[in-house]
C-alpha cells in the first residue's frame, strides 16, 4: 500500500469499492467535504472547459467536484486578517481533501489527480489563463450550486461560504449528478451595495478589472506593479512618498502568510443559502447593521486604475474611502491575449456616448483581422473585417503590444510607419479611454 496516504484515511482504501455516483460522493464527504458531485467531461455545460482539461489530463472522463465550508463569521468581520486566514486555511483543507481522494482512487487502479484549489498556478502562462482547471463551472454542472450576481457559486444549503475542489479521473460512470433547477441567489443586491469599487452592477454586469485591481492588489498583477514602483523609486524617501508603511507591511503579510484579499465583501454579506438566510430574514435591520454597514463605513484605501469607472464610483458612493491610482497589471503579451482581455478591462461608463466600429488589421508575426464595435456602452469583437468602419487601423502586432506596454509611444509608431489609421483620430483616443490599465 502507498505509505503516503494518511493513517486516518488508509482504512478507506480497503473499504471503498462503491464506484458509483453516490459511493464517490459519500467517500468525498467522509474525507471532510461538505458536499460533492460527479460530472462527465462530455457534459455540454463544460464544453469550453473540456479542451483545457484534456490538454493537461488527456485521460479525463469524470470530474469529482466538492465543496468545503468556511466559517461565515470569520469571513464577515471587517478585520480582514481574520477573513483572509479563514480563506487560506480552507484552501489548505480543500487541497488536502482533494489529494487524499485522488490517492485513494489511485490505490484502486484509477487515474486521478487533484489540481490546486487556488495557488500555485502555471505562472509561465501569465497574463493569460494561468489556472489549470475552472472549479466554478464544474461545481455548477455537478449540482453544487449556481453562480450568483457576484460571480461566486452559491450552494443551496451553505450559501457562498464555500471553497471548491476538483479531482480529475479516468472513471466511466453509469450515472452522473445533475445541476440544480433553481438559483439560490435571490438578487438582494447586498453585494452591489457593499462592493467598494462598483464592480458588481445591479443589472448583472461585472467589471472584472475594477474587482481585480483592488481586491487582488497583492496578487499577481498588483504585485508586479508594486515591484515596478520600487524599481522606479530614486531613493527610500521617494518610495515612502509612493507607499505608506502600512501598505508595505500589508505586502509583507501577503508574502509571508499568503496573498491577502483587500475586500471579498461580496462573499461576506451574501445571505443566500438554507443555513445562512435565517439571520437575514429574521431581522434585516440587524443584518445590515452587523454585516453590511461596518464594511461600507470602513476607512481604507481603494486601489483603482486612473480614468476607470471605479474612480467616479468610489468618489460618489464611498467618500470616506481613499482612492489610490495604481496599474492593474493586465498588460497583454500577444494579440490574442489583447483581444481576449478587452471584455475584462472594458469600462462601460467611459464608453458612454460612443458608437463606433473599428477595423484592426494586425500584421507581422502575429497576424489577425478583427472588428471591434462599441455601441450603447456594450462591446463586441468579431474575427474578420465586417461592415463599414468609423476607424481603420493597420499596425504591426509586436509594435502594438509594445505600445500598450508603454515601451514605445504612438507618435513613434506613426513616424516609423508601423502604425497607420484612416478616420477621425478622436475615435482612437475614445477607444483608449474605454480600456485603461
Amino acid at each position: 500500500m502507498n505509505q503516503s496516504i494518511a493513517p486516518e484515511s488508509s482504512h478507506l482504501v480497503s473499504d471503498f469499492n462503491d464506484l458509483t455516483k453516490e459511493g464517490i460522493r459519500q467517500l468525498t464527504m467522509k474525507l471532510g467535504a461538505a458536499d460533492a458531485g460527479v460530472v462527465s467531461i462530455d457534459n455540454p455545460d463544460l464544453a469550453e472547459e473540456k479542451k483545457k482539461i484534456l490538454e493537461n489530463f488527456p485521460y479525463a472522463k469524470t470530474l469529482i467536484s466538492f465543496v468545503v465550508k468556511m466559517n461565515q463569521e470569520n469571513v464577515r468581520t471587517p478585520a480582514r486578517s481574520v477573513a483572509n486566514r479563514d480563506f487560506h486555511l480552507t484552501i489548505d483543507e480543500t487541497d488536502h481533501i482533494g489529494r487524499k481522494l485522488a490517492q485513494i482512487l489511485v490505490e484502486k487502479g484509477i487515474q486521478a489527480v487533484s489540481p490546486s484549489t487556488g495557488f500555485p498556478m502555471e505562472a509561465e502562462m501569465w497574463p493569460g489563463r494561468i489556472w489549470v482547471i475552472s472549479h466554478k463551472p464544474i461545481a455548477v454542472a455537478a449540482g453544487l450550486g449556481k453562480m450568483g450576481i457576484h460571480r461566486n457559486v452559491i450552494h443551496p444549503k451553505f450559501g457562498n461560504f464555500i471553497l471548491l475542489g476538483t479531482v480529475v479521473t479516468d472513471l466511466n460512470l453509469e450515472e452522473y449528478s445533475s445541476s440544480i433547477d433553481f438559483n439560490p441567489c435571490f438578487e438582494c443586491k447586498l453585494c452591489v451595495a457593499v462592493c467598494p469599487t462598483g464592480a458588481i452592477s445591479p443589472d448583472g454586469n461585472f467589471n472584472f478589472s475594477a474587482c481585480y485591481t483592488h481586491n487582488y492588489r497583492e496578487f499577481m498583477g498588483g504585485f508586479g506593479d508594486w515591484v515596478e514602483q520600487i524599481a522606479g523609486s530614486k531613493s527610500s524617501k521617494d518610495y515612502r512618498n509612493k507607499f505608506t508603511d502600512t501598505e508595505t507591511v500589508s505586502i509583507w503579510q501577503s508574502l509571508s502568510f499568503g496573498p491577502q484579499y483587500k475586500a471579498a465583501y461580496c462573499v461576506a454579506v451574501c445571505p443566500a443559502g438554507e443555513d445562512i438566510i435565517g439571520s437575514y430574514q429574521d431581522n434585516k435591520k440587524d443584518f445590515l447593521k452587523n454585516n453590511v454597514n461596518p464594511l461600507q463605513n470602513k476607512n481604507e484605501i481603494i486601489y483603482v486604475t486612473k480614468n476607470s469607472d471605479a474612480v467616479s464610483y468610489v468618489n460618489r458612493r464611498f467618500p470616506n474611502k481613499k482612492i489610490k491610482y495604481v496599474g492593474s497589471g493586465l498588460r497583454p503579451c500577444s494579440i490574442d491575449n489583447f483581444l481576449s482581455n478587452l471584455p475584462h478591462i472594458f469600462q462601460r461608463g467611459q464608453a458612454k456616448g460612443l458608437n463606433a466600429t473599428y477595423h484592426f488589421n494586425f500584421k507581422g508575426a502575429d497576424p489577425r483581422s478583427v472588428t471591434i464595435k462599441i455601441s450603447n456602452q456594450k462591446l463586441s469583437i468579431q474575427d474578420g473585417l465586417i461592415g463599414s468602419p468609423n476607424l481603420r487601423v493597420t499596425v504591426y502586432s509586436q509594435s502594438w503590444i509594445d505600445f500598450l506596454n508603454k515601451k514605445i509611444s504612438l507618435p513613434h509608431l506613426i513616424i516609423t510607419g508601423n502604425f497607420r489609421f484612416w478616420g477621425n483620430p478622436k475615435l482612437l483616443l475614445a477607444f483608449e479611454k474605454c480600456f485603461p490599465v
